[in-house]
């Protein structure tokens, strides 16, 4: 019996083991794909909307950085739900700091659902005035192609929608930098090798641009404000239309800032339980992914089988390498800012490997503020639910949210 586990437990290795010789693979060849020229002459015009909740890390730089773009004619609105959210100055600084672009405010109290996020793109489309509709995170920053590498798959016209990958960057503490691994050492990998293998089904969230007339055909952003995975399912409605969903050849930068381990533990835990509400299949095949922790079960097996040190030390080592290899290669082909942090290998797969195995034991996800259930696909509903009256006094606020006014700056 010992032996079939044993066995069992190398073929597990072997399938880690191509894992990662494949993720390196990939990422050289779309590191290769990003230093080809991008030589359009003729480009469409673009409204970004950048959805803002709070202070976000470095967020001036970040939203500067989307406002200076080589790029002939395109509108930003950024927008808050709250009156009093403490981005408001930081968002009007920037706007002044660039008077001959066109650039707004909007804050609009309205709720349209259970993702705040989408509810607050609902608010700002109001306001939208070109063709091709860009929405970006106010935590990532970009560099003066971002625009232009957009407008690229566009041309062609299978293709409604495009997204890019994301790095992360960040040092605020030991949170941040194990935060900032997990995007670009698993991430960035195991998204390049799905986008490398079969077509790109679905958007990441960093960046997903959508042509006005699709994302009207699929109900607007209205059809995504009560799932959590609002990205997720607005690449799958564009691709039931028939059409196509284009990675663009970009990676944008993810600031990371994590407050602490248990910040980053329960960040963590809603992209692991969300992921596993919409793909339940791949997710469980995923565990592939965390080779280290594989690596010492393996080893730890082929000890009791063998008694051999050095056949139990092997399979450690050489997944080890593997992953150096990975996080090197990541950090210096695709990470806008590299920081090579590799003795941090073994914390961080074991961190993911805890991560996981605490998604699979229930649906409850932290968010924003609101602690909230995913259910199947990604679809978001309260953690209690709420007797007949308090749910009509929750109506009646969102009947005042609705009928509140936006303000434009």
């Amino acid at each position: 019996m010992s032996g079939i586990v044993t066995l069992f437990s190398i073929g597990l290795l072997g399938a880690s083991t191509l894992f990662l010789l494949v993720a390196i693979l990939v990422v050289l060849w779309f590191a290769r794909k990003i230093r080809q020229p991008n030589l359009l002459d003729q480009l469409p015009s673009m409204t970004i909307l950048k959805p803002i909740c709070g202070l976000e890390e470095r967020l001036e730089e970040n939203l500067c950085s989307f406002c200076d773009q080589d790029f002939p004619a395109y509108q930003i609105i950024f927008a808050v739900q709250d009156r009093r959210d403490p981005a408001i100055p930081i968002i009007k600084k920037v706007i002044s700091k660039f008077p001959d672009k066109d650039l707004s405010l909007t804050v609009n109290e309205r709720v349209h659902g259970k993702n705040l996020k989408a509810s607050n793109l609902v608010n700002m489309f109001e306001k939208a005035r070109h063709d091709i509709i860009v929405v970006a995170d106010s935590d990532v920053r970009v560099k003066r192609d971002y625009l232009k590498s957009i407008a690229t798959p566009f041309f062609n016209n299978n293709v409604a929608a495009a997204t890019c990958l994301y790095s992360g960057a960040g040092d605020r503490n030991l949170a941040s930098r194990l935060g900032v691994m997990f995007m670009n050492d698993w991430f960035l990998p195991s998204a390049l090798i799905s986008a490398f293998f079969v077509d790109l089904k679905y958007c990441f969230g960093a960046t997903m641009a959508i042509r006005r007339d699709v994302l009207n055909k699929i109900g607007g952003f209205e059809a995504l404000t009560n799932f959590l995975a609002d990205d997720y399912m607005l690449g799958k409605a564009v691709v039931k239309q028939g059409y196509k969903v284009a990675l663009v050849p970009y990676i944008v930068e993810n600031i990371v800032s994590e407050s602490n381990l248990k910040s980053l533990f329960y960040h963590e835990l809603r992209w692991a339980r969300t992921i596993r509400s919409v793909q339940p299949k791949g997710y469980t095949m995923s565990f592939i992914t965390e080779a280290f922790p594989i690596s010492i079960l393996t080893g730890m097996f082929i000890y009791l089988y063998s008694s051999s040190l050095a056949w139990t030390i092997l399979p450690i080592i050489t997944t080890l390498t593997l992953r150096i290899t990975l996080h090197c290669i990541v950090q210096k082909n695709l990470a806008r800012s590299a920081v090579y942090t590799p003795w941090l290998i073994p914390a961080r797969d074991l961190f993911t490997l805890g991560v996981r195995i605490v998604s699979l034991f229930g649906r409850k996800v932290r968010w924003r503020g609101q602690t909230m259930i995913v259910c199947k696909e990604g679809r978001l509903s309260p953690l209690f639910k709420q007797s007949s009256k308090k749910t009509k006094k929750i109506g009646t606020q969102n009947e005042k949210d609705t009928a509140s006014q936006p303000t434009y700056v």
